[in-house]
């Protein structure tokens, strides 16, 4: 394998951006080396600087779930581009998409398109506060739900503990409202809302943690998040940024049969561009302005390239046999995947949800951060590094979750897991 070019770059980079990149995950720092510089992609493949071809299962972080440059979509940027690249305006556009996601999740009775997945998330709390007229959050230990300064937030001590700042830049006051729960614990969770419900603006939580590998909820759980926040008049958020489409086409809320009144969007609803979006009941979205009074804007937001590619993606997702394609794909993957660790003798623990998948390096049943900690990172490093080597491109953590999409073949798939069979058996 080939990198002298990505390292060329990479220093290059250094001069020029912090840590040489921009986002933190991508510079390697968790797996050690340096990264790769990407110059295409097409379907299920990616091609670095130096000519390197991998089998992606990042999937720039999950959006692409039809693929890498899918034709409809490529189509679709083409025909929006000439047209223009935004208005500051609305556009019929924006009602299709509008109309594609609201057919998809029931809940969302009314939408309103941001920019990104941190600015859903941040907006849909401040909305949960303007309509609650209460301040503090409940937040679930391992869920990532953007850089907004109110949930960089880790847990002190105790089962139920007000954050702790867990980025620098982040004041103290700022996370004072945040409590963070422990993910899975009815416990916890139900003698928290008993000390301070009546103060609790809102819950919000992955429900799939996608940002911790792949933790899966209880079914129970979710049906107790859903029960007490009815209860005490709490706004319940699912963050299906990184699930929505990729759990079911309805997302986590559909497959698990719990109703929300808010969902914050992303990734997919995009098809590969920046895109966010956040919804619910009417009675909570009236409160947006300008028809109420909590404010929130963005001159890109809804724009018609993103909006475009976003209403491609979701008219093929739409179709009965795309799910039943992404299903079979990923069953074949799981199965491989679990052979090949148990053929080679390694203890792994492979978890999905719809397209989601993470494979940890541990002993241990992963049902909330704690757990999937007990993970041998030192494995990991060497698993992520043989892989690359093979030619497949996986998250370069152990605490990410992996994407399948439409564009993956079979070829695809053994070639993956005759790779992960030669790792597992070094490891």
């Amino acid at each position: 394998m080939k990198t002298k070019k990505s390292q060329k770059l990479y220093k290059k980079a250094l001069t020029l951006m912090p840590g040489g990149v921009n986002s933190p995950v991508r510079a390697f720092k968790a797996v050690g080396g340096n990264p790769l510089f990407i110059a295409k992609a097409k379907g299920s493949k990616i091609y670095d600087v130096d000519g390197n071809e991998y089998i992606d299962y990042v999937l720039s972080w999950g959006p692409l779930i039809l693929g890498h440059a899918h034709p409809a979509v490529v189509k679709a940027l083409k025909k929006a581009v000439e047209r223009g690249t935004s208005y500051g305006a609305p556009t019929e556009l924006e009602i299709e998409l509008a109309k594609l996601v609201k057919k998809a999740f029931p809940s969302i009775e009314k939408i309103r398109m941001v920019n990104s997945g941190t600015e859903a998330t941040m907006s849909a709390i401040r909305l949960a506060r303007g309509f609650t007229k209460r301040d503090k959050v409940i937040k679930f230990e391992g869920c990532y739900h953007g850089h907004v300064d109110g949930l960089l937030v880790s847990a002190g001590s105790g089962g139920a503990t007000f954050g702790i700042p867990d980025s620098l830049g982040v004041p103290v006051s700022y996370t004072k409202e945040t409590i963070v729960l422990p993910f899975n614990d009815i416990e916890a969770f139900r003698a928290t809302l008993k000390e301070h419900g009546k103060e609790i603006a809102c819950v919000i939580l992955e429900p799939v943690i996608g940002n911790m590998g792949c933790i899966l909820p209880r079914q129970e759980f979710l049906e107790a998040l859903r029960e007490e926040t009815e209860k005490y008049e709490i706004v319940l958020i699912f963050d299906e940024v990184m699930t929505g489409f990729r759990v079911s086409f309805g997302g986590a809320q559909s497959y698990f049969g719990i109703k929300p009144d808010l969902t914050c969007l992303g990734k997919v609803i995009g098809g590969g561009l920046p895109v966010g979006a956040y919804g619910g009941k009417k009675e909570i979205m009236s409160f947006v302005a300008p028809e109420g009074g909590v404010y929130q804007a963005g001159t890109l937001s809804g724009n018609p390239l993103a909006v475009s590619a976003g209403i491609e993606t979701l008219k093929i997702l739409s179709k009965a046999s795309t799910y039943k394609k992404l299903d079979k794909i990923m069953q074949h993957l799981e199965e491989g995947l679990k052979d090949a660790a148990k053929r080679a003798g390694i203890k792994v623990k492979f978890y999905r949800a719809g397209t989601m998948f993470c494979t940890y390096f541990t002993e241990t049943d992963v049902i909330d951060a704690r757990t999937a900690k007990t993970s041998d990172t030192e494995k990991f490093k060497k698993f992520f590094w043989g892989m690359l080597e093979r030619g497949v491109y996986i998250a370069p953590s152990q605490f990410e979750a992996g994407f399948i999409s439409l564009a993956h073949t079979q070829k695809d798939i053994e070639k993956t897991v005759k790779a992960a069979y030669e790792v597992f058996k070094k490891l």
